[in-house]
């Protein structure tokens, strides 16, 4: 009878009673590799929802608490679109503050400010005249253009904005155009003279190309590229993270302007899209050919808040598309700031 078995059953009985390894042969401990998997699923989905575009996108999440910053694209500039008003609206609380305007104070609709929709037929009326606050109101919750270039030009214009913002420390945003001019240049006109409703009719029945990309919804790649009012996503919320701090505004200015965003009425499929219902949001949305945007605040149900920027540009698929890769970065990163595991020492930059 063959004595393999019974020197097998010893060998594997040795193993069994052999002293297991020390906890370090294991690796480092398992919290670090949960948060590292946190950080990279949510990093995994804004290039899954980015990939909805055909286009480019730009995302950055930060935690105000703890300046936690999560971001895909988030040097990358990008046209702010609407979205520049945040800081047209900072530049008027600052003057505001520094007792050089009132909220109260009354400002001329001066004709040859007036561009497209909201309230230009106002300007036509002699003597018209609206307060700063209600100018305020029109840009920030209905994306006035009207309103807003009445604001530009009594915050100085767009290097007086710039100079606001650079001012605060943050770098990587610039305003070169008031809306009118902008709108112009998106267009690919340089009129000289004229209003803009002329030069923009003039322009739309020389090139009927014009008419068709409104009517498509498409991007001008020119434009798109250029340098002028961009910002990126991390400029963006520095600049937020400066409002809500109170470190560029008073008490009284800071919370007026975010009582005014949290009534925004334009973007409903955006940041708040995919929000459980209730959820607090102050926001700015930004749209253009191609090109859709949202930045603001999301206050979490135990009261923390987060800043949000997404920003979609030289995107064909259409608003419902670029509204979606909105709503779905903000609930993914609503989730992770509510779920996610504690972060070590509440600070991890990623860009």
């Amino acid at each position: 009878m063959s004595l393999a078995r019974p020197v097998s059953l010893f060998a594997a009985f040795g193993l069994f009673l052999a002293p297991l390894p020390g906890a370090d042969a294991f690796g480092p401990p398992p919290k670090p590799l949960v948060q590292q998997s946190a950080e990279a699923k949510l990093l995994g989905e804004f290039a899954r929802f980015a990939a909805l575009s055909d286009g480019s996108v730009g995302i950055g999440v930060r935690d105000l608490q703890t300046g936690e910053t999560q971001a895909l694209n988030g040097d990358t500039l990008f046209p702010m679109a609407s979205a520049y008003k945040i800081a047209v609206a900072g530049r008027i609380f600052a003057l505001v503050d520094a007792g050089q305007a009132r909220l109260d104070e009354q400002l001329a609709l001066d004709p040859a400010l007036a561009s497209e929709g909201g309230i230009a037929w106002m300007f036509s009326r002699p003597g018209a005249t609206l307060s700063i606050d209600r100018l305020l109101e029109l840009m920030l919750q209905k994306s006035d253009n009207n309103a807003t270039d009445v604001l530009v030009a009594r915050a100085g214009g767009p290097q007086a904005i710039t100079g606001f913002v650079n001012k605060l420390g943050v770098t990587g945003l610039r305003v070169d155009s008031d809306t009118a001019h902008l709108l112009y240049r998106a267009m690919g006109i340089h009129p000289l003279a004229g209003s803009f409703r002329q030069n923009a009719d003039a322009a739309r029945r020389a090139d009927p190309q014009l008419v068709t990309r409104d009517i498509r919804d498409l991007p001008n790649m020119a434009f798109a590229a250029e340098l002028q009012d961009t910002s990126t996503p991390a400029a963006m919320l520095d600049l937020i993270a400066a409002y809500e701090s109170g470190r560029a505004l008073s008490a009284a200015s800071t919370q007026r302007l975010f009582t005014i965003m949290a009534n925004c009425e334009t973007g409903k499929k955006r940041i708040v899209g995919m929000l459980p219902p209730g959820t607090a949001v102050a926001h700015k949305t930004g749209s253009l050919n191609g090109t859709g945007n949202d930045v603001g605040v999301v206050r979490l149900p135990d009261g923390r808040r987060f800043a949000i920027a997404v920003f979609v540009m030289k995107d064909s698929k259409g608003h419902v598309a670029r509204d979606r890769i909105i709503a779905e970065a903000a609930r993914a990163a609503y989730d992770y700031f509510l779920y996610a595991p504690d972060r070590a020492h509440g600070l991890a930059h990623k860009t």
